[in-house]
């Protein structure tokens, strides 16, 4: 495998009714992209403005074909709406050589997609590379996992010091990583795909209508060889479940619980 002597980038950043939100975090990238880099924002069938206030702030970013807006008619969820904007191409057709996925809220720091970029460029078995994140309060959030295991389930469901000593090879969750390492899935707020293999695994799982879509996604990818790295010297703030209203729910959806038995 040879690495691209210039490699394209496509940035993609799903929107649901969160256009102000959106239209932030497109500019805080657009900051980053490195030269040549487009982004896509698929508007997720929002139902609520959101497509007239994204187009407006697109044009007032004056970025030309650089950045370009796509209305989905239906919401199928997330992995859903990111596989419109994974299969979108290039303003001139082609495929880029890697995807950066951006949550609506999250806001790289400068560097962060560079930084992804080099490592991938640096390890060509690397499929994924995930950035640090934090919250506005600069609270890290842990977003490096393993597989969830029936150990780990077990573990996770009894919390009792020695148990957790005994199986902390199974810990779904683990300390965060101060360096960078590779890691069996990390959360999709900011992380560098690598497009050859999304062709070889297959894009996000549709069936999954939120939550552990890129758990079964890095999951496939690794049993085809691919690599997932945590990278901390990327940066990214990240609020954090602006769309899905999760700080407010009273009880898990039933569409958690769903995706959760489907993976």
């Amino acid at each position: 495998m040879n690495a691209p002597l210039n490699p394209s980038v496509l940035v993609v950043l799903l929107n649901y009714r969160t256009p102000q939100m959106t239209l932030r975090a497109a500019e805080a990238a657009l900051a980053d992209m490195p030269a040549g880099a487009e982004m896509v924002i698929v508007d997720n069938a929002s139902g609520d403005g959101s497509a007239e206030v994204l187009a407006q702030g697109i044009e007032a970013l004056g970025q030309g074909s650089r950045i370009r807006l796509i209305l989905s008619d239906v919401n199928g969820g997330f992995g859903a709406g990111n596989n419109i904007g994974l299969t979108a191409g290039l303003s001139d057709g082609r495929t880029p050589d890697f995807f950066y996925v951006l949550n609506s809220d999250a806001f790289p720091d400068k560097g962060c997609i560079g930084t992804l970029l080099a490592h991938m460029l640096a390890h060509p078995q690397a499929g994924f590379a995930a950035s640090h994140v934090r919250g506005e309060d600069g609270a890290d959030h842990t977003t490096a996992f393993r597989f969830p295991s029936i150990t780990g389930e077990f573990e996770g469901a009894l919390r009792f010091g020695p148990v957790s000593r005994l199986l902390r090879r199974s810990i779904v969750a683990p300390p965060l990583p101060t360096t960078t390492t590779q890691v069996d899935w990390a959360a999709g707020a900011s992380v560098l795909v690598r497009a050859e293999t999304l062709v070889e695994v297959g894009r996000f799982d549709e069936t999954f209508f939120l939550y552990f879509e890129e758990t079964d996604l890095m999951k496939r990818a690794r049993r085809a060889g691919w690599e997932c790295w945590y990278v901390p010297g990327a940066r990214v703030v990240h609020i954090g479940s602006v769309s899905t209203g999760m700080k407010e729910w009273q009880r898990m959806p039933a569409y958690w619980f769903a995706s959760r038995r489907h993976y």
